[in-house]
């Protein structure tokens, strides 16, 4: 599954990055990388950004750039 089709206030673990150039490094410059545990804290009510906890930071995610991160569930 992607970033962009877990639920709100589910803890996902990253498995892998999709993209190409400037869209992966965006990512990456988020500090999003393979293995990094996210929370989606909300969704906006369009659905654009996704809010999300990573490494004690809150940052927001364009919808794009969430279906480029592929993640899976976290058992808490």
């Amino acid at each position: 599954m992607t970033l962009k089709e877990a639920a709100i206030g589910q803890s996902v673990k990253v498995l892998k990055l999709k993209g190409e150039g400037a869209v992966k490094r965006r990512i990456m410059d988020m500090g999003i990388t393979k293995g990094t545990q996210i929370k989606v804290r909300k969704v906006a009510p369009l659905g654009d950004p996704i809010e999300i906890t990573v490494r004690g930071y809150e940052l927001s995610v364009r919808k794009a750039d969430a279906e480029n991160i592929i993640v899976e569930t976290i058992a808490e």
